[in-house]
């Protein structure tokens, strides 16, 4: 069984990404909060910590073997202790895990079945079966770090260059003085992302519009570095 996969993110669509490793690129499903801390790193290497399950086809005569992938090893614990419920599989947790692990785990441990019951794919019923089960097996998630960009993919410190000689090196190279640094101009930091979405959700969207509102800035390429510069560009574009 595969645990771990590192290799270059190439794609994140609606609920998926493909990541390639040598000449193979794979499909990982994901959950829709991993999704958002990592849907700008497209062109990076990343790992994911991988689970597997088998998915029956509704004639019951073949299956295939699907992974996911998360960003953290808390998060695939959740998954895995999430599933112990009954009568929520794999393909309901994953859809479920649309907020970050912590909070999750944190409106179980207070028995909030109301916020509980407005994850995607979970009813009242559900919720109220969800805290029963696992209300006494979720402190540590609980007391988990704000979520932000996992440490996995949070980039590596390095000793400080003098300018002089990175220039000389770009002028060996024949590189512009701005190649290495456009990308991180560009860059949005995983957890204002994430921010972004809470306060949409706060606002009184549901997280699919949450989350069309979100994708549609992005993909325009306009650069914010705050919660309400997003907010502002949203609603003076009209998005």
């Amino acid at each position: 069984m595969i645990t771990k996969m590192t290799g270059l993110l190439t794609r994140v669509l609606d609920d998926e990404v493909r990541l390639q490793i040598g000449a193979l690129e794979y499909q990982l499903l994901v959950p829709e909060a991993a999704r958002r801390q990592i849907q700008m790193k497209v062109g990076q290497e990343i790992t994911f910590h991988v689970t597997e399950y088998l998915e029956v086809n509704s004639g019951g005569n073949s299956c295939i073997t699907r992974r996911i992938g998360f960003n953290t090893e808390a998060e695939l614990d959740f998954f895995d202790l999430f599933c112990t419920v009954e009568k929520i599989g794999a393909k309901k947790a994953l859809k479920a895990m649309a907020r970050p692990v912590k909070e999750i785990a944190d409106a179980i441990s207070r028995q909030d079945n109301r916020w509980l019951s407005t994850l995607p794919g979970i009813g009242a019923t559900t919720a109220e079966q969800i805290v029963t089960s696992l209300k006494r097996k979720v402190t540590k998630f609980a007391m988990m770090s704000s979520p932000g960009t996992p440490a996995e993919s949070a980039p590596e410190t390095t000793e400080a260059k003098p300018a002089g000689k990175a220039n000389a090196k770009r002028k060996q190279t024949g590189d512009s003085p701005t190649s290495e640094t456009a990308t991180d101009a560009n860059a949005v930091d995983g957890q204002v992302i994430e921010d972004v979405y809470q306060t949409l959700m706060a606002t009184g969207l549901t997280p699919l519009e949450a989350r069309t509102k979100l994708d549609s800035l992005l993909q325009s390429n306009t650069r914010f570095k705050t919660v309400q510069d997003a907010i502002t560009l949203m609603y003076s574009h009209g998005k």
